[in-house]
């Protein structure tokens, strides 16, 4: 019992120690903690007693007078609908344009099949209409494969008259994506993101609603769910930040920032996600590695980016 009375004569004593945090500063006498530092200091050792960094994830307010448009981009907002494959032309017409046939193929194995192109192709799915001892070679990275995989392959896609080798990831034509319609916002606001005290802040919106699944999807008929949304997410206003915001919205334009599937956060399937472009999603901290301050973010996401297909080509072939 005489134990607890001089425990509990410690802790009243323990005098208050201010503690300063990301609201300014707060008194903090948590019982623990001040007992902790009593015995710290009576052995001669530094005390410091902090709180945990706190998660900052929106700008202060912002009033509409303050949000402005971007310098050099146009509108503040797009939306974007589902697109059409191009009619036409069937998958073989489609290859055409990115291969060149090889009459002798090397005895080595299609990274498609498995099987040696020196011998007819093992794809065993809805048959192409080509010859399955056909061999091409695709013209820009000259990986070479059996034709009947390759049109396998593109049917098994989204169709929409692109081609991305599957050994390098070199893309042919516009890759599009699934993302299913919704509205991009961007504009500016008149703060600064942590390591770039220089500039001011470009926000971007995106909204997508609940909806059904169409043909291109993983079920196609059933519903799917939209988690999260509006999602907001921030780049500084530099001339690196510019540069990727218009990249962005080369991606919004051509289905590519996001995908119905699983959620690696939650494991919900048949739900909007995110698809290869990464963001950043924290103003004012980097807690959970998606925010400021992040000195490579730029380059990565312009890396990922073009490997999408999506360069600064990809914005003049977007006006022609």
């Amino acid at each position: 019992a005489a134990v607890i009375v001089i425990a509990v004569i410690i802790v009243n004593r323990v005098p208050t120690v201010p503690v300063k945090n990301l609201n300014g500063s707060s008194p903090v006498n948590p019982a623990l903690a001040g007992i902790t530092g009593i015995l710290m200091s009576a052995a001669g050792l530094p005390v410091c007693l902090t709180r945990p960094p706190k998660l900052v994830l929106h700008p202060p307010p912002v009033s509409k007078s303050e949000i402005k448009s971007i310098p050099g981009v146009s509108n503040t907002s797009r939306k974007t609908t589902k697109k059409q494959a191009k009619k036409g032309k069937t998958p073989e017409e489609v290859l055409k344009k990115y291969l060149q046939k090889v009459r002798h193929p090397p005895d080595e194995d299609c990274t498609i099949c498995m099987e040696r192109l020196t011998a007819p192709s093992g794809y065993k799915g809805p048959q192409p209409t080509v010859k399955p001892d056909l061999v091409g070679k695709l013209s820009r990275c000259g990986h070479i494969y059996h034709i009947y995989c390759l049109v396998a392959m593109y049917n098994n896609g989204n169709k929409d008259g692109s081609l991305q080798c599957p050994t390098c990831k070199t893309i042919y034509g516009v890759k599009t994506g699934t993302q299913p319609p919704g509205k991009m916002e961007y504009h500016l606001i008149p703060h600064s993101l942590p390591g770039h005290p220089d500039c001011k802040t470009i926000r971007i919106i995106y909204s997508i609603p609940p909806g059904i699944q169409g043909p291109e999807h993983p079920n196609p008929g059933k519903s799917f769910s939209a988690r999260g949304f509006p999602r907001h997410c921030y780049l500084p206003d530099s001339e690196k930040g510019r540069k990727v915001l218009k990249l962005l919205l080369v991606a919004w334009d051509r289905r590519l920032i996001f995908a119905i599937g699983t959620s690696s956060t939650t494991g919900e399937s048949d739900t909007v996600i995110w698809n290869e472009v990464h963001h950043k999603t924290e103003f004012g901290s980097n807690l959970t590695g998606h925010g400021y301050p992040d000195a490579n973010y730029l380059d990565n996401v312009l890396a990922e980016l073009a490997a999408q297909g999506i360069s600064e080509d990809s914005t003049a072939q977007e006006k022609d």
